[in-house]
Parts: C-alpha cells; structure tokens; sequence
C-alpha cells in the first residue's frame, strides 16, 4: 500500500474561495495573504494556502482530519484522497454497524450494506464516511441514495422490545451480538455474500457465538474503528438514520421532542415525560437500563 504525501494538493474553483476562507475563520485558523496567494490559513497542526490559479495544498500532522471532516465533504465533494480507488479493497462484501446503544431514549438499530467492485466505487462516490462525520441531514440524505442503490438490512429494536431482550441477554455486548447476527444472516442470504466486517463493539467471541446459534457459516472479520471501511461507514450512515427516524417517531407519539444522548437535559425531559405520564412511559420510549433511569426517577 502507497504511502500518502505529506503535502495535499487539489485544484478548487475559486467561486469557493470566499466560502473556504468563512470557514477556516470559523475554524480558529489565522488568514494571511502572501504573494501570489488568494489567502493562507494556519492553525495548530495544519497549514493551508489557497493560489490565485485555484490550486490548494494542505500540509501538517492533522491534515489528515481536516481533509476528511471538513475538506473532501464540504469543498471538494469526493472522497479521492480518504478512499483513493487503487487503496480500496474492492472485494465483495457486507459492512455492519450499529447506532443508538449510548441513547436513552430511542430503538437500538443495526445495519448491513453489501457492495463489491464497481458497485463499491459507486458507493464510494455517494460520499460515504463514518455517521459520526456527518451532520444529521446528510444522514438522512445519504442513507435514501444506499437504500436506493445496494443491498442493505435494517433491524430496529424499539425500546419496549429492547426492554425484553435485554432482561432476557442481561448484558448490552451479548444484545448486541444477537442483532448483529441477524442482520448478518437477513443480508448474506439476499446478497449471496458471506464475507462480513464488522466494527468490534466487544470480545471477539460475541459475534462469533451468536453466528454459531444460528448454523452461520461466514467469513468475519472484526475490526476497531471499523468506520475506516466504506461499507462499515455505510452501514453506520443506515443504522444512524434508522434511529433518527425511530427518535422523531416516538417524540410524535408522545407529543414531546426526545432529546439525543444521556445528558442532564435527558434527565430533565424524561422528568417532565414521568411527570406527565407516570413512570411506565420510559418502558415504551426508554432503555431503562441506563442509570438514567434511576436519575429520573429519584425525586419522584
């Protein structure tokens, strides 16, 4: 595998300048103007100049972040320099990741999406990265164009039969490892694929146990930060959108918003929920596992 250089360089159309310019302000850099230059930017670990012949080069230790949080969605709008095709595995396979275990409120939602060769580099161009790079509209987005081109599963587990399964697994990663198996076997079977990587949530042996329950013969491979493969990134994007869409619809049905998360200000809506519908509502909206729980109801 080729080693990236340590200086960046794309041609940008200056009608963006001012824009870039806006944003790297936004982004604590200082903006100078030496010759021949639109402007330069630096901050800390990064150095950028913009050229009146539209050229851009970045260097320094962090450029790899920026280019990948900021640069490639926002100005360049591909994905050439994160996944460079000649670096990409194009082998066939099937991306899972999962969204929602660290909200109270909420379904708990995993995701699949196969892709393989040409169709990766299709899903490649679709801007995919890892859900927690992307704002939530560009979730939503996003996840409509994979839904619409590639195989993919989705399994939502609300928080009334999450509740259930988790008094029946008493153990969050052993859940977690249930769900992933599913998806596994709903999508090997429409994809014909039973090459699988996953983002490793626990120890090896979950995922791998749970495979066996279900007689599934597949090739696994688990992988920390496993977001760094597209078809895990994918697969992140979906599950996040599922749980999204899951938040918006019990929030509907309950007349109030549902905040995000296990902060203090999801204490102090799940307070007011209790006040107004007794404590019996977080077993439908609620992973009442969570010491959220015990927080909310204290002062009752």
């Amino acid at each position: 595998m080729s080693k990236k250089p340590s200086c960046f360089v794309a041609n940008i159309d200056l009608a963006l300048a001012s824009k870039l310019r806006e944003d790297l302000m936004d982004q604590g850099f200082e903006i100078s103007t030496p010759p021949h230059t639109i402007f330069n930017a630096q901050k800390k670990g990064i150095s950028c100049a913009l050229y009146q012949s539209g050229k851009l080069t970045v260097q320094g230790k962090d450029k790899e972040e920026f280019i990948a949080f900021y640069l490639e969605p926002e100005i360049l709008k591909n994905l050439a320099y994160t996944y460079p095709e000649t670096l990409v595995d194009l082998t066939p396979r099937i991306g899972i990741d999962e969204a929602g275990k660290g909200d109270f409120f909420g379904p708990l939602c995993v995701a699949g999406v196969f892709a393989g060769n040409e169709t990766l580099k299709e899903l490649l161009s679709l801007n995919v990265r890892d859900s927690k790079r992307l704002s939530d509209q560009a979730i939503v987005e996003v996840a409509q164009r994979i839904r619409q081109k590639f195989p993919h599963h989705v399994i939502r587990i609300f928080p009334q039969k999450y509740n259930e399964l988790y008094q029946s697994f008493k153990n969050l990663n052993q859940l977690l490892a249930w769900g992933h198996a599913a998806t596994i076997e709903q999508l090997s079977k429409k994809a014909n694929c039973t090459t699988v990587i996953v983002d490793q949530f626990g120890g090896e042996h979950l995922i791998i146990n749970a495979l066996k329950k279900k007689n599934l013969s597949i090739d696994l491979t688990q992988r920390h930060y496993g977001e760094s493969d597209p078809l895990v990134a994918a697969a992140s994007i979906l599950a996040r959108d599922g749980f999204l869409s899951g938040l918006e619809q019990l929030s509907q049905e309950i007349g109030i918003a549902l905040p995000k998360g296990a902060s203090n200000q999801v204490i102090e809506i799940g307070k007011k929920i209790v006040a107004k519908y007794g404590r019996e509502i977080l077993e439908k909206i609620a992973k009442t596992h969570f010491k959220t729980t015990q927080m909310i109801l204290k002062e009752e």
